[in-house]
């Protein structure tokens, strides 16, 4: 089997997971997934093995895979992440900027995509699967692509940013949150590092992942798998809105600095404070961001 296809494969499992929220132990029979995905048992299997090298799922002899952990503890980086080299950046986000703007219709075949970017079919498919893993397109039986919804309008966006400033304050005062102190410094030493010069040089992709991981790992803190799932959902259809708005990078300083003091205000136990700070934080976030939509 291809390695994009396995890296599909991945990505679809671990996103069939987290949206039917399956709990630990569930049985993941391999003909009902081949099913749901038009393939045979074969390359089902090869997926299965690779995400539980990746502690996904187990294996039990003579009774099938198992799911290791709950839904709500799986990410898109649990499926492995699809390399995108530089030069599959520009039409990965010509094809997110077409898609927000209304100029690619919601599905479209890997032929049309070939020629409106002038891509080979391999660079075509990589760029599709990693659209895949993200969330914001499905593929279709034979060559085609079927693009979801996402935030388009400025009320839309409005109304997730208001919602995020809800859940992600209220998630800080939950009785089971519980800091992961190596997650804490791992998530400091990332908004150092943009702090250092990252933020004029990563693309923009880079960036949104580092903006919505370190809200999304908080939030994976609470315990409550309830939360996680909802900004994990939010963040998914916000995407190409933030892929445009982040051209303009001159808010991202104080966005990691802010992002800083949060942190510490977490690590020293003050969660009422840091639930407060998160939420004007956002709220600041939203108001700046907002005005710079059409």
């Amino acid at each position: 089997m291809s390695g994009r296809l396995q890296s599909q494969l991945c990505a679809q499992i671990v996103a069939h997971i987290r949206e039917r929220a399956m709990p630990r132990g569930q049985h993941l029979p391999v003909q009902a997934l081949a099913d749901l995905f038009r393939v045979s048992r074969a390359p089902v299997q090869a997926a299965l093995k690779a995400l539980e090298q990746g502690g996904v799922v187990r294996l039990e002899r003579n009774r099938g895979f198992f799911l290791e952990r709950e839904a709500g503890e799986l990410g898109a980086a649990d499926s492995g992440p699809i390399p995108v080299s530089e030069e599959e950046d520009e039409p990965y986000l010509a094809i997110a900027s077409d898609r927000l703007e209304g100029k690619l219709p919601e599905r479209v075949t890997e032929n049309e995509l070939i020629r409106r970017y002038q891509l080979t079919r391999p660079q075509a498919v990589k760029i599709m699967a990693r659209v895949a893993q993200e969330g914001w397109a499905e593929r279709l039986p034979g060559h085609g692509w079927a693009f979801t919804p996402t935030l388009t309008s400025r009320e839309a966006y409005d109304q997730g940013y208001r919602f995020r400033a809800a859940i992600e304050a209220a998630a800080v005062l939950e009785p089971s949150f519980r800091v992961d102190q190596a997650e804490l410094v791992a998530l400091r030493d990332e908004q150092r590092a943009l702090l250092a010069g990252d933020l004029d040089r990563a693309p923009r992709t880079r960036l949104f992942a580092a903006n919505s991981g370190f809200h999304e790992r908080i939030m994976e803190w609470s315990g409550n798998p309830f939360f996680i799932d909802a900004l994990r959902r939010v963040n998914q259809v916000r995407r190409l809105i933030e892929y445009r708005l982040t051209v303009d990078r001159s808010r991202l300083e104080r966005q990691c600095r802010e992002h800083l003091e949060l942190l510490v205000m977490i690590e020293s136990g003050d969660f009422v404070t840091a639930s407060a700070y998160l939420r004007v934080h956002i709220g600041t976030a939203r108001l700046i961001k907002t005005a710079g939509l059409n």
